[in-house]
């Protein structure tokens, strides 16, 4: 992947959570305690794991979607249950700024943050496959945004 296509997605990833912050609310539907409540707990909740699972990676962390020469392919703690848990923080945390934001706008940017998460995830695990032989095994019994859960013990 070239580095110009990987700092395009981190950037348009910024641009749509600042919208998302930025917008003006709308009235899809009331904003009373309730909805407060549950916009707080996902954007803290979001943010958290993505803090969480960033000091998990330690120096392998980068914000963009190439693997670091020297890193390593962490699987263990968060990567455990996910492949992508700073991306799923994001995911959370921007399900609850559509949440209080309450509008269209609101609602077509976090669908848009999920696509371009998506793809980056999509590039990003190509580019793992490649530096490491364990990956696609890891992704066979890891969930991508959200844990795998199967009756199998």
């Amino acid at each position: 992947m070239k580095p110009s296509l990987a700092w395009a997605l981190v950037g348009t990833q910024f641009g749509l959570l600042a919208a998302l912050v930025l917008l003006p609310s709308g009235g899809l539907w009331g904003r009373g305690l309730v909805v407060v409540v549950l916009s707080g707990l996902l954007i803290a909740g979001g943010l958290i794991l993505v803090a969480l699972a960033g000091f998990g990676l330690g120096r392998s962390l980068t914000a963009l979607p190439i693997p670091k020469n020297d890193g390593q392919l962490v699987t263990t703690g968060l990567y455990h249950w996910v492949r992508h848990p700073i991306y799923t923080g994001v995911v959370l945390a921007a399900l609850g700024l559509m949440v209080a934001g309450a509008s269209v706008a609101h609602l077509v940017g976090f669908l848009a943050l999920y696509v371009v998460l998506m793809t980056k995830a999509q590039l990003e695990e190509k580019l793992l496959a490649e530096r490491y032989q364990e990956y696609e095994a890891y992704a066979q019994r890891t969930g991508r945004f959200f844990p795998r859960w199967s009756s199998a013990t």
